[in-house]
């Protein structure tokens, strides 16, 4: 089946893209790729790719496709791809890590000069800023689970795949990591105040 009939198939599943690909299908592969390449781009962001989230997302995809036969369809092919996601940002950090102290960096960037929005339009940009500011400040267990959770709109067993943990191991890492959210952003209005 060609790129054309797969544009035209009105409900082409996970499960089949995956049956096609490992059978060589490119285009079933490529369908995969145009579905779920906004999703992982957004999950190696939230996860501290950075500028580097698009070597992140290429790098995630060319694994996934050489492990399609280690896929076993258990939790899906999103939780699936956005587990490769989330260790190729990991091994990003590591990479980065060694070369002395990229990490802080990139962790606090300067923000470019923006033209003045309307008052509504910075109000919402500063929430989003200071929630990303303070997720940043969560150790690296913390801010993952939190992004696959509330970020990425992962349900619990999608997120223990992604991150390679137990589901009751999400449930409590997720209680916790939003006790030190909270925590954080309480201290911040405080000294707004």
């Amino acid at each position: 089946m060609g790129g054309a009939e797969l544009d035209k198939a009105t409900e082409l599943d996970d499960a089949t893209a995956v049956a096609r690909a490992r059978a060589g299908d490119l285009d079933a592969y490529e369908f995969l790729v145009a579905h779920y390449t906004v999703p992982a781009h957004r999950a190696a962001v939230l996860l501290g790719a950075g500028a580097e989230a698009d070597d992140v997302v290429q790098e995630a995809m060319v694994k996934a496709y050489r492990q399609l036969s280690s896929y076993r369809g258990e939790a899906g092919f999103k939780a699936w791809l956005l587990a490769i996601v989330a260790n190729e940002t990991r091994n990003l950090h590591r990479s980065r890590q060694r070369r002395d102290g990229l990490v802080l960096r990139a962790l606090h960037h300067e923000e470019p000069a923006v033209a003045p929005d309307p008052a509504e339009s910075a109000m919402a940009r500063e929430r989003r800023e200071s929630l990303v500011e303070q997720l940043r400040r969560l150790d690296g267990r913390d801010r993952e689970v939190l992004v696959c959770r509330y970020l990425l709109d992962l349900s619990e067993a999608e997120t223990a795949v992604a991150l390679g943990v137990r589901k009751g191991t999400v449930k409590s890492r997720t209680s916790r990591a939003l006790t030190r959210l909270r925590s954080l952003l309480a201290g911040e209005e405080g000294t707004d105040a």
